[in-house]
């Protein structure tokens, strides 16, 4: 072959290669883009579907913080008998009771929200554990008084669980 042949050659393949180096970028491209379109549309409209359901879980674990609360269960749960601790235990057992109803909604909130629910309960249990153990009580009404006296002191842990719910909740929107 002689040079000129080449050179023809290489003048039509070389304009070839980059319209279709120029048409390969732009159709990927475009691509990426409708991908990126589409899963922002999915995307927005899954997020106000899932927004009720979230809402919901959140309002149902401030409902536990609510219901777990030293001061509101003792009122709520009276002893059925003087020993203090058979109440310890059917106080105990409402709170895991509770616990178990609402244990599917970590589903919808933050793994540190969850984290600090489950603190609170655990936090709940071990304050009227300890309560069980002091001297001072005798039956099952001298253990709630132990207990709503410690919180006379010092806030109850679901408070702060609480408030950490109202702040995340506070942040969706």
């Amino acid at each position: 072959m002689d040079s000129t042949k080449i050179i023809e050659i290489l003048g039509y393949t070389i304009p070839s290669l980059i319209t279709g180096g120029v048409a390969y970028y732009l159709f990927n491209a475009y691509f990426k883009d409708q991908q990126n379109t589409r899963r922002w549309l999915l995307q927005k409209d899954a997020q106000k579907d899932l927004l009720p359901l979230r809402l919901q879980a959140y309002e149902r674990m401030a409902l536990f913080m609510e219901r777990i609360n030293p001061s509101k269960l003792l009122v709520r749960i009276t002893p059925l008998s003087e020993d203090k601790n058979e109440y310890h235990n059917f106080v105990i057992a409402q709170i895991e009771q509770e616990y178990e109803h609402n244990l599917t909604q970590q589903i919808y909130i933050s793994d540190e929200c969850w984290s600090i629910i489950v603190t609170a309960k655990n936090a709940t249990i071990q304050m009227i554990r300890l309560a069980t153990t002091n001297e001072r009580v005798k039956d099952a009404n001298s253990l709630r008084e132990i207990i709503i006296e410690d919180l006379l002191e010092k806030p109850s842990p679901s408070t702060a669980a609480l408030a950490y719910i109202k702040n995340e909740v506070g942040q969706l929107w």
